[in-house]
């Protein structure tokens, strides 16, 4: 495996990891319609980036098109966790960010 597949990677686990974190605390949150935005991309994204994983370990003749999808939707999570100021939500849209920039680098 390539280095830009291995940061991918790394990258895809790290954000699913963030994301199955805030989607949990999001639901522990006091204001939890507020949160609901946010909880509903926690999953899309932990989802795709799960999916993306896969795609790359497995050598997925679609891989290129998974990661574009998944840079898409780890900007969107990335943008709504930013506008919370819950550490968790922070941390997730770092994750997301992350994510988003290496699935760019991978499939450029």
């Amino acid at each position: 495996m390539n280095t830009k597949y291995e940061e991918c990677l790394k990258a895809c686990i790290e954000c699913l990891e963030a994301c199955n974190n805030c989607f949990d605390a999001c639901l522990k949150e006091e204001h939890i319609k507020m949160m609901a935005g946010c909880i509903r991309l926690d999953r899309e994204c932990a989802d795709v980036c799960s999916y993306a994983a896969q795609a790359i370990t497995r050598n997925s003749p679609f891989v290129q098109e998974i990661c574009k999808l998944c840079a898409q939707i780890c900007d969107a999570c990335g943008e709504e966790c930013g506008k919370h100021d819950h550490e968790h939500c922070q941390k997730c849209a770092e994750a997301c960010r992350k994510c988003a920039e290496a699935c760019r680098q991978m499939v450029a």
